[in-house]
Protein backbone atom coordinates (compact mmCIF):
# COMPACT_ATOMS: atom_id res chain seq x y z
CA UNK A 1 0.00 0.00 0.00
CA UNK A 2 1.41 3.34 -1.09
CA UNK A 3 1.59 5.93 1.69
CA UNK A 4 1.05 9.46 0.43
CA UNK A 5 3.76 11.38 2.25
CA UNK A 6 2.80 14.94 3.11
CA UNK A 7 -0.93 14.29 2.79
CA UNK A 8 -2.83 15.40 5.92
CA UNK A 9 -3.88 12.49 8.13
CA UNK A 10 -7.07 14.16 9.28
CA UNK A 11 -8.98 17.42 9.21
CA UNK A 12 -7.28 19.82 11.61
CA UNK A 13 -8.95 19.98 15.01
CA UNK A 14 -11.34 17.09 14.31
CA UNK A 15 -11.49 13.30 14.18
CA UNK A 16 -12.36 13.28 10.46
CA UNK A 17 -9.77 10.86 9.07
CA UNK A 18 -8.18 11.37 5.63
CA UNK A 19 -5.60 8.55 5.63
CA UNK A 20 -5.11 5.16 7.23
CA UNK A 21 -1.91 4.06 8.97
CA UNK A 22 -1.73 0.49 7.75
CA UNK A 23 -3.50 -1.93 5.45
CA UNK A 24 -6.58 -3.63 6.86
CA UNK A 25 -5.54 -7.20 7.85
CA UNK A 26 -9.13 -8.39 7.20
CA UNK A 27 -9.02 -7.15 3.61
CA UNK A 28 -9.22 -3.91 1.70
CA UNK A 29 -12.26 -1.75 2.46
CA UNK A 30 -14.08 -1.38 -0.86
CA UNK A 31 -14.70 2.02 -2.37
CA UNK A 32 -18.35 2.68 -3.16
CA UNK A 33 -20.25 5.78 -4.16
CA UNK A 34 -22.08 7.30 -1.19
CA UNK A 35 -24.91 9.78 -1.72
CA UNK A 36 -24.48 13.21 -0.19
CA UNK A 37 -27.90 14.44 0.85
CA UNK A 38 -28.71 18.12 1.43
CA UNK A 39 -29.37 17.54 5.13
CA UNK A 40 -25.81 16.37 5.93
CA UNK A 41 -24.28 17.96 8.99
CA UNK A 42 -22.20 21.11 8.40
CA UNK A 43 -19.17 19.39 9.96
CA UNK A 44 -19.41 16.59 7.36
CA UNK A 45 -19.61 19.17 4.58
CA UNK A 46 -16.52 20.94 5.93
CA UNK A 47 -14.68 17.60 6.04
CA UNK A 48 -15.57 16.93 2.39
CA UNK A 49 -14.33 20.39 1.44
CA UNK A 50 -11.09 19.99 3.40
CA UNK A 51 -10.48 16.55 1.86
CA UNK A 52 -11.07 17.86 -1.66
CA UNK A 53 -8.71 20.77 -0.96
CA UNK A 54 -6.03 18.31 0.24
CA UNK A 55 -6.53 16.12 -2.84
CA UNK A 56 -6.27 19.11 -5.18
CA UNK A 57 -3.21 20.52 -3.43
CA UNK A 58 -1.44 17.15 -3.34
CA UNK A 59 -2.39 15.68 -6.76
CA UNK A 60 -3.91 18.45 -8.89
CA UNK A 61 -5.29 17.12 -12.16
CA UNK A 62 -2.90 14.14 -12.23
CA UNK A 63 -3.97 10.51 -11.65
CA UNK A 64 -3.15 9.15 -8.22
CA UNK A 65 -3.09 5.77 -6.51
CA UNK A 66 -5.66 5.10 -3.78
CA UNK A 67 -2.92 3.96 -1.42
CA UNK A 68 -3.53 4.93 2.19
CA UNK A 69 -6.37 7.38 1.50
CA UNK A 70 -9.38 6.65 3.70
CA UNK A 71 -12.02 4.60 1.86
CA UNK A 72 -14.92 6.22 3.69
CA UNK A 73 -13.78 9.75 2.91
CA UNK A 74 -13.04 8.86 -0.75
CA UNK A 75 -16.44 7.19 -1.11
CA UNK A 76 -18.22 10.51 -0.45
CA UNK A 77 -16.54 11.90 -3.60
CA UNK A 78 -16.34 8.76 -5.76
CA UNK A 79 -18.18 8.80 -9.06
CA UNK A 80 -18.57 12.57 -9.03
CA UNK A 81 -15.55 14.68 -8.04
CA UNK A 82 -13.16 11.71 -8.00
CA UNK A 83 -13.41 9.13 -10.77
CA UNK A 84 -11.61 5.92 -11.67
CA UNK A 85 -8.88 5.98 -14.31
CA UNK A 86 -8.92 2.22 -14.90
CA UNK A 87 -11.70 0.37 -16.67
CA UNK A 88 -12.71 -1.96 -15.16
CA UNK A 89 -12.25 -0.29 -11.79
CA UNK A 90 -11.23 -2.49 -8.85
CA UNK A 91 -12.84 -0.98 -5.71
CA UNK A 92 -10.86 -3.28 -3.39
CA UNK A 93 -7.37 -2.45 -4.60
CA UNK A 94 -4.96 -0.12 -2.86
CA UNK A 95 -3.31 0.29 -6.29
CA UNK A 96 -6.50 1.56 -8.01
CA UNK A 97 -5.86 4.75 -9.98
CA UNK A 98 -8.16 7.72 -9.45
CA UNK A 99 -8.27 11.28 -10.76
CA UNK A 100 -10.11 14.45 -9.81
CA UNK A 101 -12.93 15.27 -12.23
CA UNK A 102 -12.00 18.95 -12.26
CA UNK A 103 -15.17 20.48 -13.80
CA UNK A 104 -17.42 18.62 -11.34
CA UNK A 105 -15.11 19.33 -8.40
CA UNK A 106 -15.03 23.05 -9.25
CA UNK A 107 -18.84 23.13 -9.35
CA UNK A 108 -19.22 21.17 -6.10
CA UNK A 109 -16.43 22.85 -4.12
CA UNK A 110 -15.87 26.32 -5.63
CA UNK A 111 -14.15 27.57 -2.48
CA UNK A 112 -11.35 25.03 -2.97
CA UNK A 113 -10.49 26.46 -6.40
CA UNK A 114 -10.97 30.19 -5.77
CA UNK A 115 -7.24 30.85 -5.43
CA UNK A 116 -6.52 29.10 -8.75
CA UNK A 117 -8.80 31.45 -10.70
CA UNK A 118 -7.37 34.56 -9.06
CA UNK A 119 -3.86 33.37 -9.81
CA UNK A 120 -4.62 33.22 -13.55
CA UNK A 121 -5.63 36.88 -13.55
CA UNK A 122 -2.50 37.92 -11.65
CA UNK A 123 -0.41 37.02 -14.71
CA UNK A 124 -1.92 39.99 -16.57
CA UNK A 125 -0.90 42.38 -13.78
CA UNK A 126 2.78 41.92 -14.67
CA UNK A 127 2.18 43.32 -18.17
CA UNK A 128 1.22 46.76 -16.85
CA UNK A 129 -2.45 46.64 -17.82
Amino acid sequence: MLKHRGFPGRMTGTDFQFTIRRANPKGVTPLKRLERYRDRRPADRRADTAFMAALWEHFGDQPFERGNLDAGRLSWLLGREVVAVDDPFDPVSYEALLVINEPVARASFPEVFQGDEAQNFDDDADEGW
